[in-house]
Parts: structure tokens; C-alpha cells; sequence
């Protein structure tokens, strides 16, 4: 019974932090997925208040501080995989070190089994939760209040 509530204990610990913020939808190119951004008639619509693909809201504006456009923003949307795990800021940000835009940091170089742009790590494009598969879940996109 111990170990039992012991390890709830862990699951709500690691769960809790990808609940801090708004889910705004999922970073995918999935077309057919209504949660994704890349449906122009889901959650990638450009009149969803939330989208990060329209360009009057806080998080898609390019001159939003939260929004994944603007190059100098720096409290830009957050991404987690379908287990939890951070996997960098959706930023356009090439300085900031945890921006998947950062061609030399760990979750936007190339080379790095991190990040979205390695097509033999996590970007992937056959991995099922990759944002690079078409058929995928993709990755939250959460944003911070």
C-alpha cells in the first residue's frame, strides 16, 4: 500500500508541472487532427484565440513577448512529448538556449537527440508522437498564464 501511494506520489509530482500553464494545442503536421496546428480548421486556425498560428493573439502576434513569432521573445509557449518531458520552447528565438529555433542548442541543433530538428531523435518523422510525422499526436504546445 506504501509503495502504491509512493508512487502516485511521483506520478502527480511529474504531472503537475504540464499542468501549470494553458494546453493551447498540439505542435504537429497532422492535417486531420483537430487538436493540431496544422489544421487550418482546428486548432490551427488563424481565428483561435489561443493559436499559435494567428497573428493577433498573445502566442502567435510577432509582437506578443509570449508568442512563438516574435524572435526576441523569451516566455514564449512550452513544449512537453506525449510522456511528459520537456522538450524545449516553441520560439523563433535563435539565442535563447532552450528555443527550438537555436541551431547549437539541445533542442533545436540538428545533431542534438533532443530536438525537433533531428531526423534520427525525437523529430523523427516516424516516431508516434513526433511533431515531424504526418499521421502522429504530436507534442503540447503549453503556454504560461
Amino acid at each position: 500500500m506504501k509503495t502504491l501511494m509512493l508512487s502516485m506520489t511521483i506520478v502527480l509530482l511529474l504531472i503537475v508541472p504540464v499542468l501549470a500553464g494553458d494546453y493551447l494545442d498540439n505542435l504537429s503536421s497532422n492535417p486531420y487532427d483537430p487538436n493540431s496546428t496544422s489544421n487550418p480548421y482546428g486548432a490551427g486556425s488563424r481565428y483561435n484565440s489561443n493559436s499559435v498560428t494567428n497573428p493577433y493573439g498573445q502566442y502567435g502576434s510577432p509582437y506578443s513577448s509570449k508568442s512563438a513569432n516574435n524572435p526576441y521573445a523569451a516566455d514564449t509557449p512550452k513544449l512537453y512529448d506525449s510522456q511528459g518531458n520537456y522538450r524545449g520552447k516553441l520560439s523563433s528565438n535563435p539565442y535563447d538556449p532552450d528555443s527550438v529555433s537555436n541551431p547549437y542548442g539541445r533542442y533545436g541543433s540538428k545533431y542534438s537527440p533532443d530536438s525537433i530538428n533531428n531526423p534520427y531523435g525525437v523529430g523523427s518523422r516516424y516516431a508516434p508522437d513526433s511533431p515531424n510525422n504526418p499521421y502522429g499526436s504530436g507534442w503540447k504546445i503549453i503556454g504560461d498564464d
